[in-house]
């Protein structure tokens, strides 16, 4: 871990997936299947870890996730096609402290959720969005 990553380690609450980001873990994953597969195994995922589905707005492809009990968390799932049958996923997840830190938890909720949906989706790769373009 680097500089900068150590310094947003200690100084955040959030973590967020990206096209291109540094860790690779973090990348946006994209699977094989078109929007309405994708957000219903995000959904099972949110059901199978007890989380509480808060909404599902199918046409922006958002889902939004809370879990009110122990350590309070919000997480935001984008789902988004960008091909026919190859689907993109990004992940922003922000923890409930009174820290100034979550020191790492969202981070590891992210992935988390990423090798749940590893098992029930064909995973394409990580960071394709310049090869699918």
């Amino acid at each position: 871990m680097g500089l900068k990553e150590t310094w947003h380690f200690l100084t955040r609450s959030y973590a967020e997936t990206a096209e291109k980001h540094g860790i690779e873990e973090l990348r946006t994953r994209y699977y094989k299947g078109n929007k309405d597969k994708v957000i219903e195994a995000v959904e099972a995922v949110v059901k199978e870890e007890g989380y509480k589905l808060k909404r599902t707005e199918l046409e922006r492809g958002e889902i939004i996730i809370e879990q009110a009990s122990g350590q309070s968390f919000l997480l935001v799932a984008s789902v988004i096609t960008v091909r026919p049958f190859k689907t993109a996923v990004d992940f922003s997840c922000s923890f409930n402290t009174v820290l100034p830190s979550d020191f790492g938890k969202s981070r590891k909720r992210l992935i988390h959720m990423y090798n749940k949906l590893d098992k029930k989706l064909t995973y394409i790769g990580s960071g394709l969005g310049e090869e699918l373009l």
